[in-house]
């Protein structure tokens, strides 16, 4: 069985270690094992490797956040995974730091990259990793927390969120979706 795992993000040395990136830096923590890289090509960044039996198609699109959906679409296709195994790793302002929720589907909930993805598919009937980044900003700075760095406190717990996350991801694959979300319940 194939996977499509979708982290989102932005381009650019200079988006690298933003709260908006998490689902880059994810994708990257997961492959950290692998022993091929990421390799520039139609609309994303793409590492095909395997995890237990499954093969994993992992991809940064290259498009910028805003146009997501455009990388998602045509990996979808070019691999021929269907809908039911694909899976969007993002970052979520309404969730507190390090809050990972996993969802069957749900609303972009005003994120860019969702929302895109939303539009472009035509439903928002896919599975998402959220990833809270908090919101910890002060009125009018949305944009500049988002894109900003991660501070000292959120620097420490980030390995061990990020590392659980990872994991989340590796129970999708391997034992699917409903099962993982039973054992998230149970936690």
């Amino acid at each position: 069985m194939k996977y499509l795992i979708v982290g989102l993000g932005n381009i650019g040395a200079e988006y690298a270690q933003t709260r908006h990136n998490v689902g880059f830096l994810i994708a990257d923590e997961l492959t950290k094992d692998s022993d091929v890289s990421f390799d520039k090509e139609n609309h994303a960044y793409v590492l095909k490797c395997s995890y237990k039996g499954r093969q994993l198609v992992v991809i940064k699109p290259n498009t910028y956040m805003n146009l997501s959906g455009k990388a998602v679409q045509y990996w979808m296709q070019k691999e021929k995974i269907p809908i039911q195994r694909v899976l969007v790793i993002v970052d979520d302002i309404a969730l507190p730091f390090g809050t990972l929720r996993l969802r069957a589907k749900g609303s972009h909930g005003g994120h860019n990259g969702l929302s895109h993805i939303q539009e472009i598919l035509g439903h928002a009937n896919y599975s998402r990793l959220r990833f809270g980044i908090g919101n910890n900003f002060s009125r009018g700075k949305q944009i500049d927390y988002v894109l900003g760095t991660w501070s000292k406190e959120e620097l420490e717990q980030l390995p061990l969120r990020v590392g659980q996350a990872v994991e989340i991801i590796q129970s999708f694959v391997f034992i699917g979706l409903q099962a993982t979300l039973t054992h998230l319940s149970k936690q």
